[in-house]
């Protein structure tokens, strides 16, 4: 487990820029269910404390939000931190590898498209915003 020190500024830093944390198994499977529910979009950032997380991935997600076109919510989850929670979210990304930092967007029933880390890793949240945003433009 990671020592607060190195957990509450990623936690401050995610909800800061607008995401909803899932914490528990439970709070996953109530998103789920309500985009289900409802057919609404969303963002899943799988947060974790690696470099590339917070040099590429959260600031990445934190510029695409500002685009006009988005999904209806914007949730994380903290791998190595909210261990259950980041696996109920992985059992429904399946079929694709735990991964993190990874992000998801997720539309009514479905993923609609997966970006695992070795897509994130070692790009800009400039070049990586852009690929969210036209995701968002043909989804959203």
């Amino acid at each position: 487990m990671y020592p607060a020190y190195v957990v509450e500024p990623i936690r401050q830093e995610t909800t800061q820029i607008g995401l909803v944390e899932l914490r528990t198994p439970e709070e996953v499977d109530k998103a789920i269910q309500e985009l289900k529910a409802t057919g609404e979009s969303a963002l899943f950032l799988i947060n974790s404390v690696c470099g590339c997380s917070a040099a590429s991935a959260r600031p990445a997600v934190a510029l695409a939000m500002q685009h006009t076109k988005r999904p209806h919510r914007f949730y994380s989850v903290f791998a190595g931190v909210d261990k259950e929670a980041t696996a109920r979210l992985r059992a429904y990304l399946a079929p694709h590898p735990p991964s993190s930092p990874s992000i998801a967007l997720w539309k009514g029933k479905e993923l609609i498209h997966f970006m695992p880390r070795h897509e994130i890793e070692g790009r800009t949240p400039q070049s990586i915003a852009p690929v969210l945003t036209a995701l968002f433009d043909e989804y959203c």
